[in-house]
């Protein structure tokens, strides 16, 4: 991602704008339709609270199953409002310096050793400057000027501290840089927090955002999904093929299939030849066999035991 330029930065302890709410979306069914237009069909829950994060300019927290769409919604987002998506992706001891900013030490040296001796307050003044900041997602998105979709993807996995620090910047939409002052979003991007559920989020991050919960879809709505991802897939081989990953969702597993893995299989189904006749020209009413489920168990399940479980279960082998 290309460094950004703080959009309006301010002297620390002045008073500050606050970041103005431009929102993208007309009302809820423009949210449907434009969101349908990227390939993700949303039901009425996640377009009304897409609306409301839009509109009320809060972040919205997505919980989910792994692999519902709570990423994928945020990159149609973005792609339905022309924006610009910054992901800041968790992970367990992530820091302030890889979320909002870190100082380019060695280019710093290497200024201070350039211009000669000089004393520490008339160079400090050139090294903490815009030249020497590194901007993370989170300082990149409250800088940008137009329009923005922030992923804060899978927060739970960050450490608690991190929520503390979400918490200062998106109360106020605003960052401080000690050296620089502080520096406020012109727009208030679209922020989407998602959680995996792994752990409980604090009640305080939990107040300043807006909630949805994505689980997986039904059969009809995941036979839309296809329909619209794979449109080669006939309508008898999609509802075996939901059925069957029904089934498996339902079963003791570590890892319950995704949406996204359901196209993947629908893609390898296809691949095989599956519902087509010898030359690939027309449908016939051949489907699924045990024999084809067992070769492609691997499309939709990663752990062994899942696909001994799997074998078993539905009686494959």
């Amino acid at each position: 991602m290309t460094p950004q330029t703080p959009a309006r930065a301010h002297t620390s302890g002045s008073a500050h704008p606050e970041a103005t709410v431009q929102p993208s979306f007309r009302d809820v069914p423009d949210v449907a339709t434009r969101l349908r237009g990227t390939g993700y069909l949303a039901d009425d829950a996640t377009a009304t609270a897409t609306f409301l994060a839009d509109r009320l300019g809060k972040p919205l927290l997505v919980e989910g199953p792994a692999g519902v769409g709570k990423t994928e919604l945020a990159k149609a987002i973005a792609g339905a409002t022309d924006a610009e998506l910054v992901r800041l992706q968790c992970y367990e001891g992530i820091d302030e310096a890889r979320a909002l900013y870190e100082w380019n030490h060695a280019k710093q040296i290497l200024h201070i050793q350039s211009t000669g001796t000089r004393d520490w307050a008339e160079a400090k003044t050139d090294i903490f400057s815009e030249e020497f900041l590194l901007p993370r997602p989170l300082l990149t998105a409250i800088s940008r000027p137009g329009a923005t979709v922030l992923l804060i993807d899978e927060i739970d996995k960050a450490d608690v501290d991190m929520e503390g620090l979400l918490l200062e910047v998106l109360s106020d939409f605003a960052v401080t840089i000690p050296e620089m002052g502080t520096v406020v979003a012109a727009r208030r991007p679209i922020v989407l927090l998602t959680s995996n559920a792994t752990r409980e989020l604090s009640e305080a991050l939990k107040r300043r955002c807006l909630y949805l919960y994505i689980d997986f879809p039904d059969a009809k709505r995941e036979k839309e999904i296809l329909a619209s991802r794979v449109p080669a897939l006939s309508d008898s081989l999609a509802a075996e093929l939901i059925r069957v990953v029904g089934v498996l969702r339902g079963l003791d597993i570590r890892k319950k299939p995704s949406v996204a893995e359901t196209i993947d299989w629908a893609n390898t189904l296809l691949a095989l030849g599956a519902g087509q006749d010898p030359d690939h020209r027309a449908r016939s009413g051949r489907g699924l066999d045990n024999g084809l489920i067992v070769r492609t168990l691997g499309v939709v399940l990663k752990h062994r035991p899942d696909l001994n479980t799997a074998i078993k279960e539905l009686k494959l082998g």
